[in-house]
């Protein structure tokens, strides 16, 4: 299909493009950025008049529930999430079941994401075997399956030493680490932000430094071993600091947040509500704050949906046994514009932490509207005030705590690949 976007304001962070353009769609490439292209007839014409076009969004740690738990989502389900969300690629963590430690698995996901249609789904493959923390995992077939990167998911290798030779033996394959830092000892004492909020509610607390003792430990394998890392879901400003001076000091190291850590804290807790169950939990405000500060000032190059889809059940019962996570991939692009209304982040910044920057990440060509580029493209309406109803989400999770919020800027397309796979009604 030939499509043709006319009159959008065309805003690509990687070329620092922002200006009134078309953009001609061809056999799934974008043929050219422009007011005219000749002999071009299109089968399709968006008018994209008071809309952004942008590239599709890139989300670096998704969770589809697919394989192991599709009572619960499936790789269809929420690769049409992605696609509601403006979303075109998407990265899956290691801990599906079973685990992305041998080609198989990268196999079978590939594949069920291909009949799906609607993202490019890649993948992240175990740094130990079966995610036990103890047999290192066959990272070299791994990549040649394709996975772009090595992670544990959320199971902390606590063994420095097994993760020293696993950082080394990444390095060697010139693969990108990415880490969840967690002190699993002083996580497993609580389910909330230690301070006055969990000590008023009765909860356990995780005080910050379950995230600064795993964060420094791994600073130092990685300035040891010279292995390219990336740190996901930072939730403390001090966590933002570490990552700072090891930049500053030339480390190979990257950050991503989640849009609701940008927003939330722990005073949202509000009487016990699990929606706001999270793991890293919602910290100060002062600690979202520097947060904020962290994305302003390019520290942390990625804002992420951390999208965790859960059934009904799992968020019911009292607060520290329910299960932790919400279901951010259609608000990740609502919440990080949130973030621009109210003059916290610029909106080139902002769009460059939803595509260009993910996309150097994962180290893959995408995340940018360029001549010959695949065409996968999100057109956005700033100006589309809704409500969030998290049951009409398009995926199969709708555990989120958004409820009752007002947004302004909504997906009104998604073309992957040259394709139209979302078009709002």
């Amino acid at each position: 299909m030939k499509i043709r976007i006319k009159n959008g304001r065309v805003i690509d962070p990687a070329s620092q493009l922002d200006a009134r353009h078309d953009v001609f769609i061809k056999d799934g490439k974008i043929v050219a950025i422009g007011d005219h292209f000749e002999d071009f007839t299109a089968d399709r014409v968006i008018d994209a008049s008071g809309l952004i076009v942008a590239p599709g969004l890139v989300d670096l740690n998704v969770r589809l529930r697919e394989p192991g738990q599709e009572h619960t989502a499936t790789i269809l389900s929420e690769t049409s999430a992605a696609a509601a969300g403006g979303v075109t690629t998407l990265c899956v963590p290691p801990d599906t079941d079973p685990v992305i430690d041998n080609p198989a698995v990268v196999e079978l996901i590939e594949d069920r994401a291909k009949k799906s249609g609607r993202s490019m789904v890649l993948t992240a493959g175990a740094m130990t075997q079966n995610l036990e923390c103890e047999l290192l995992a066959e990272m070299a077939r791994l990549k040649d399956a394709g996975c772009v990167a090595i992670s544990n998911g959320l199971s902390t290798i606590k063994n420095s030493v097994i993760l020293q030779r696993a950082m080394a033996y990444a390095a060697t394959l010139d693969m990108t680490v990415f880490i969840n830092p967690v002190d699993p000892w002083l996580q497993s004492q609580g389910c909330v932000h230690e301070g006055a909020v969990s000590s008023r509610l009765g909860l356990g607390g995780i005080p910050e430094s379950a995230e600064t003792i795993a964060v420094s430990r791994d600073l130092i394998l990685i300035e040891q071993t010279g292995v390219r890392a990336h740190f996901h879901s930072l939730s403390s400003g001090k966590a933002v600091k570490l990552i700072r001076d090891a930049q500053n000091r030339g480390l190979p190291v990257t950050a991503d947040v989640s849009a609701h850590h940008l927003h939330l804290s722990e005073h949202d807790l509000g009487n016990y509500d699990a929606l706001s169950h999270v793991l890293p939990p919602f910290r100060s405000i002062r600690d979202r704050e520097q947060l904020q500060q962290g994305v302003r000032d390019g520290i942390i190059a990625a804002i992420s949906s951390h999208h965790q889809p859960l059934d009904k059940d799992d968020k019911l019962g009292p607060f520290a046994e329910t299960q932790a996570g919400i279901s951010g991939l259609e608000t990740l692009l609502p919440l990080t514009m949130k973030l621009v209304e109210d003059d916290e982040i610029d909106l080139p910044k902002a769009l460059a932490a939803l595509t260009c920057n993910p996309a150097d990440i994962l180290g893959i060509d995408s995340g940018q509207l360029k001549v010959g580029a695949v065409a996968d493209v999100c057109l956005i309406d700033p100006d589309s005030e809704y409500e969030c109803q998290p049951l009409n989400f398009v995926s199969a999770g709708k555990n989120s705590p958004f409820e009752g919020w007002l947004f302004n800027h909504q997906v009104s397309h998604t073309i992957f690949h040259g394709r139209l796979v979302y078009e709002r009604d």
